[in-house]
């Protein structure tokens, strides 16, 4: 059985050492996934294999983990307390930097799934990028994926990250309410928060990263993102449960390009509509699309994260010539379980 339970990486540290895999309970592999955020539509994949059966299918017993920061996420796996991330591939070039190897296994998408929101009050004042400067900018925590962003879409305005104020709001209702309260000028979200802000009025969205044409107008190409990715580690010595995951997730994939997004909302648990279910929906007519049918990676789009990162990240900016991108992802798994779904 897969069991969603919130936790705050902190609480996982007591766990023993995650590196190794076991068996659980039900005499199946037990593997720890910690999802930068449960009910982010982004996310949507780690969640939906389970109420569709895709785990179960692959004789898996996957635990997952609500954490809602990337960056957190990212601190989990390194720790050793989970053995997978359902996060932005990004982390992958990041963490190479740090001269660590992380690797995504799965792509869900070559797209961010993000939106820059401006306050309705401030939208006649921040218009691109290149008006960031001197202005406090919601980002779900230092270090995650929506400030990589952040300093990406300033970087092409002409505003470095020294010259506006990152402001940890995470998601959800403290991003709203750090938007509504004027501690935030404008921030980085995701569904159904981007739908809760554009329904009520409180924020316009400035740049959608949410579609293929979106991201590259505001990032110069495509953006892979959320992917499930591991530790080199793990991938080397778990060849097969890895592929067992691909499996699951490649399956998930084919739903969800096969089903309407009123299906998925009824796949779902009900919590994740937070009592607006055809506001959920809209979120999900809204971001859908941005899922890979096959969950492979789009090349030219790794080389464009590379590229922005190079030019926006000073972790990654002295190093981006030593990156080595065939080391942050894979396509052996899912191609190999296209073809068992074709015999």
């Amino acid at each position: 059985m897969v069991a969603a339970v919130a936790v705050a990486a902190a609480g996982l540290t007591a766990c023993r050492d995650s590196r190794e895999i076991s068996l659980g309970t039900t005499g199946q592999p037990h593997i720890k996934i910690m999802v930068g955020g449960l009910s982010k539509v982004i996310y949507l994949p780690g969640q939906l294999a389970q109420q569709i059966g895709a785990y179960q299918k692959q004789g898996l017993d996957v635990e997952l983990f609500d954490q809602p920061s990337g960056a957190n996420a990212e601190t989990s796996l390194l720790a050793g307390e989970v053995q997978a991330v359902v996060g932005f591939y990004d982390h992958t070039i990041d963490l190479q930097a740090k001269e660590q190897c992380i690797e995504s296994v799965v792509q869900f998408a070559n797209v961010p799934g993000e939106a820059e929101m401006v306050a309705t009050k401030k939208a006649g004042e921040v218009k691109s990028g290149a008006d960031f400067k001197g202005r406090n900018l919601g980002v779900t925590s230092l270090g995650s994926s929506t400030d990589f962003l952040t300093k990406a879409l300033a970087a092409r305005g002409g505003v470095s990250s020294k010259e506006y104020t990152p402001v940890k709001v995470g998601a959800g209702q403290t991003f709203i309410s750090a938007m509504n309260q004027g501690s935030i000028d404008a921030g980085m979200t995701t569904d159904p928060t981007i739908a809760q802000l554009t329904k009520t009025g409180q924020a316009k969205v400035l740049y959608d990263m949410r579609t293929p044409e979106g991201t590259k107008a505001a990032l110069g190409g495509l953006y892979p993102a959320s992917s499930l990715y591991m530790g080199c580690e793990i991938v080397k010595r778990y060849p097969d449960i890895v592929q067992k995951l691909a499996n699951a997730y490649v399956e998930t994939l084919k739903w969800i390009s096969a089903h309407t997004p009123d299906q998925v909302a009824a796949m779902m648990p009900p919590s994740f509509a937070g009592g607006d279910k055809a506001l959920y929906v809209k979120s999900l007519e809204d971001s859908l699309p941005m899922f890979t049918k096959d969950g492979r990676m789009d090349p030219a789009g790794a080389q464009n994260v590379l590229k922005v990162l190079g030019a926006s990240s000073s972790n990654v900016k002295p190093k981006k010539d030593k990156i080595d991108l065939s080391k942050t992802y894979t396509t052996r798994f899912v191609d190999a379980a296209h073809a068992q779904a074709q015999q």
